[in-house]
């Protein structure tokens, strides 16, 4: 592989192009000045606008969502795994029907990865632009997004529709639904009662990891974050690590599946025999598989990267031993 064939799988954060239209809630008070960066894979932008910086399959999606101030995404649910970390600000997530069942506020660096299957909504509670990172379960990452029916009502209420192929259509721009199309139907209240009020407590000891946590576990070795036998217990059809200063030696190392690299903490310099780089806090990198790599800080100083992996296991919902 080519130094340009390397260069064309890093995703620069200064670089990323966002989407304003991507989901059914742009025009909704409140959430309407939310960004939408596919990164990696198609994502679940219901948008034609939506644009895709790497559409190679590498069985899941990289995703980032860039929000001013007390601006929130709308309450939703996935089929397969939805893993967030923060790159910038504070953010608060929040779940159940209504967004009331419970809550956990994150700081830069830490991670979560929700269950598949609740409502979930999250919002920067910071004081200037956040950024969050996104890993989606799938190549498809489960078919799209399903939306609490407050959050269809509102959005039909400010100009947008959505189909049933979930494509989004704005009245406002004189655009309706063609003849042959129903909109997106609203879950039943049947349906609905099978979307579970999780409490704090349960997502915060088993889905949250947070940043000084994982510095800490990985002073020797990697730390593993997400996977089957990792500090949070899932088979989401990836996994992923924490890196931090000591964590890898000089040698290389070389993976026979696809790595993506993501610095959340510090610059990176990355080497291998054709090709070298420094990566910064918000790229994305995917390197090919078979690559011999060599990874380490460039600088002194704080220093922290997560790893992605794709495992055999297929997405889906969240895993339980």
């Amino acid at each position: 592989m080519s130094q340009l064939d390397i260069e064309s799988r890093i995703i620069r954060y200064g670089e990323l192009i966002p989407c304003k239209t991507a989901f059914i809630d742009a025009h909704t008070p409140g959430s309407d000045q939310k960004e939408n960066f596919t990164i990696i894979g198609a994502g679940v932008s219901e948008s034609p606008d939506q644009h895709v910086h790497l559409a190679l399959p590498h069985g899941f999606n990289i995703g980032a969502a860039g929000q001013p101030p007390k601006c929130r995404n709308s309450l939703h649910s996935h089929r397969t795994a939805e893993v967030f970390f923060v790159l910038k600000g504070r953010w608060r997530f929040f779940w159940g029907r209504w967004g009331t069942a419970g809550e956990v506020v994150l700081q830069e660096g830490d991670i979560i990865n929700i269950p598949t299957g609740i409502f979930r909504g999250f919002e920067n509670i910071g004081n200037d632009y956040g950024m969050i990172m996104a890993i989606l379960g799938g190549d498809d990452a489960g078919g799209g997004v399903i939306w609490a029916p407050q959050v269809l009502e509102d959005a039909k209420n400010h100009g947008l529709v959505l189909s049933e192929k979930g494509k989004l259509y704005d009245t406002k721009k004189g655009e309706s639904l063609p003849d042959n199309m129903n909109p997106m139907p609203s879950l039943t209240e049947k349906e609905l009662s099978e979307f579970p009020e999780l409490k704090g407590d349960d997502i915060i000891a088993n889905h949250v990891a947070r940043y000084l946590d994982l510095l800490s576990l990985s002073k020797d070795n990697p730390a593993k974050v997400i996977g089957e036998k990792a500090k949070l217990v899932d088979k989401p059809g990836f996994e992923v690590e924490f890196i931090s200063r000591n964590s890898l030696s000089n040698t290389s190392q070389k993976s026979n599946k696809i790595n993506v690299l993501m610095p959340v903490k510090g610059h990176w310099k990355f080497f291998s025999n054709t090709f070298k780089t420094v990566l910064n806090p918000g790229d994305t990198f995917s390197v090919p598989e078979d690559l011999d790599y060599t990874l380490e800080p460039s600088m002194t100083g704080e220093s922290g990267l997560y790893r992605v992996i794709p495992t055999d296991d297929p997405a889906g919902a969240t895993w339980r031993p």
